[in-house]
């Protein structure tokens, strides 16, 4: 994900991308929903759920087209589900007191991924999940989401 990222912004001159922190993706797949629901369409409801992410219940066991499930509040496709989402913080503990975008140790070898994917149970495509696996890790189950911003 990182030599993409450098590639794309070598090539890109109107924009810079980069990886989102874990507060931005969270806040993103969010939208205004209270922290006290789990999905980003409110409810703890499964049928819900089909109509927003692919998961291990729908996904007939593979990814799928970006897009092709309803959006969240922000107009994002697949905050739930279908992959796993690298961020840019580093594995580690939440900050003991209110943080206002936070970020992750400055230091660490495992980054955090968000969102659930395709071979997962529904209670894995909470809002709230993470997951932190090694930086070589590669599999079907894993992508990104990029943050654009002018340059």
């Amino acid at each position: 994900a990182q030599k993409f990222i450098e590639e794309l912004n070598r090539i890109q001159s109107k924009y810079t991308y980069r990886l989102p922190t874990e507060a931005e993706w969270e806040y993103a797949a969010r939208g205004e929903i209270p922290s006290s629901f789990p999905y980003s369409f409110g409810f703890n409801d499964t049928n819900e759920l089909d109509n927003h992410g692919w998961y291990a219940g729908n996904s007939g066991a593979r990814t799928h087209a970006v897009a092709s499930k309803k959006a969240n509040q922000c107009g994002l496709y697949d905050v739930h589900g279908n992959v796993w989402e690298w961020t840019q913080d580093r594995y580690g503990d939440y900050p003991k007191t209110a943080v206002t975008d936070p970020t992750g140790p400055a230091t660490g070898l495992l980054r955090i991924l968000r969102g659930g994917a395709w071979s997962y149970i529904a209670g894995n495509l909470r809002s709230a999940i993470r997951f932190n696996p090694g930086p070589g890790s590669r599999d079907s189950s894993l992508g990104f989401r990029l943050v654009r911003s002018s340059r």
